[in-house]
């Protein structure tokens, strides 16, 4: 195993506690919290809200595109990630001081930028630190760095939630109108919108500082210049983006559907019973849920289902893992459909029926990511590895930039909405069935070129 691999796993713990710690309030802030200029809540309606969450998610998916070319053209992968890490944490700091529109705006501009920044440049760095001689440990990396992924995202989802509407439930007195202040002993703990944005804030200064200490540890990739240009737009690297680009259309619409489980699902439970297990949860904590989920599906389907199938002389290839995920992810989106269905009946349902919903969309998700980061890598020319990785990532950018789109066209001047209620969800899981049955040939047609670096002597 590459020395250089702890750090980077490290790293993307504490990164992805500090995006998705952020990303778990965004929706319940923006319709609960945000404050006008002149200090009065100024919240936005659901459906601003989703389509700003989801503009933001679109631009966070951008960007890796600017720090691909910034990575395999001038610079390369480390300079790029740690300087733009930098960015991110300003960002959180932006979002920690300014409660206003203004803050919002500049917070969430800096962090996409950083965050999708480095997005494509991280993923790419894993498989740099691997060449043909132990290229079998590759998958399991990826699995590894999947893992640490949703490891940092499941606390993030259970603490920050807490940090903006308070944990610790003692009488103390009200020394801010906008947060919570309590006498613990001799100490006064402040918490509130301010103190939820800045712990992400010091997660991510956390995170480049781990990354900054594995620098003589990592396999140092430099940038390819004028041979960058030549490969990408040579006969292998247009022939190598041309193959992947029909996968990644169809990825886009998986997109459009499962982020809106940081949206409209979780405006969705706020209108449920949340008591689970004698503790009533707050909305955005239910999140929690999908990395817990995603941390058993992962050595499930790697290291038992997919081999026990092998065994019995059944490959399942890399695509129609992907279209798998593809049948879960409607499936789940049919439930949420039933739920807001019984809602808005009038029917209060338990939170509990939402966690099926959850179970169905993570393995869904398991199938279609961790195997769609594998596939990106792989098939990617070595001097295209965050290129490709970007243009993986775009498929975030455009689901999400269509479902904003969507949340924008259903609003009518008099504040109904063209697709209401059931008929929403529904909308998605016919958009992703069409998508799935379009897929299948895609999948059977594809045949797969892997690329891997190779130890250069000397």
């Amino acid at each position: 195993m590459p020395a250089g691999v702890p750090y980077i796993v490290g790293n993307e713990a504490a990164e992805r506690f500090s995006y998705y710690g952020m990303n778990a309030i965004l929706a319940v802030y923006m319709t609960q919290y945000l404050l006008g200029p002149d200090g009065k809540p100024a919240p936005m309606s659901e459906s601003e809200a989703t389509a700003s969450l989801h503009f933001f998610k679109a631009a966070v998916y951008f960007f890796p595109f600017l720090g691909a070319l910034l990575a395999d053209w001038l610079f390369g992968k480390y300079p790029v990630i740690i300087c733009l890490s930098l960015v991110y944490c300003l960002g959180h700091v932006a979002l920690a001081m300014d409660r206003t529109i203004v803050g919002l705006m500049i917070g969430l501009s800096l962090i996409a930028l950083g965050s999708g920044g480095i997005k494509s440049c991280v993923s790419a760095h894993v498989g740099d630190q691997f060449s043909e001689q132990n290229s079998h440990l590759v998958s399991k990396v990826f699995g590894w760095f999947y893992f640490s992924v949703n490891f940092g995202s499941f606390f993030s989802t259970l603490l920050t939630p807490w940090l903006l509407n308070g944990f610790w439930q003692f009488a103390g007195p009200r020394l801010y109108p906008d947060a919570r202040d309590v006498d613990w002993g001799e100490v006064a703990f402040r918490y509130g919108p301010d103190f939820a944005f800045g712990v992400p804030a010091v997660l991510m200064l956390i995170a480049t500082i781990v990354f900054w200490m594995g620098r003589h540890k990592f396999a140092h990739i430099p940038p390819g210049g004028k041979q960058f240009l030549a490969e990408s737009f040579g006969p292998e690297g247009r022939s190598a983006i041309l193959r992947l680009l029909p996968i990644y259309a169809f990825v886009t619409v998986f997109w459009s559907l499962y982020d809106q489980s940081a949206s409209k699902w979780v405006l969705q439970a706020e209108r449920m019973d949340r008591e689970v297990l004698g503790v009533t949860w707050l909305a955005s904590q239910i999140q929690a849920i999908n990395p817990i989920l995603v941390m058993i599906f992962i050595p499930l389907f790697n290291y038992l289902m997919f081999p026990w199938l092998e065994r019995r002389g059944l490959k399942v290839k890399l695509l129609f893992r992907v279209l798998m995920g593809f049948l879960l992810v409607a499936a789940s989106f049919a439930i949420v459909a039933v739920i807001e269905k019984q809602l808005t009946e009038g029917v209060r349902l338990n939170i509990s029926w939402q966690l099926l919903a959850w179970l169905v969309l993570t393995a869904g998700e398991v199938l279609v990511y961790g195997t769609c980061l594998e596939l990106s890598y792989t098939q990617a020319p070595n001097r295209m590895k965050s290129l490709i990785m970007a243009i993986f990532l775009l498929t975030v950018f455009l689901g999400n930039f269509f479902t904003s789109a969507v949340n924008y066209y259903i609003q009518n001047a008099d504040g109904t909405l063209k697709l209401a209620g059931a008929d929403y969800y529904w909308f998605f899981t016919g958009l992703m069935l069409v998508a799935s049955v379009c897929f299948i040939p895609v999948a059977i047609l594809y045949r797969e070129k892997t690329y891997l670096q190779r130890v250069e002597q000397g």
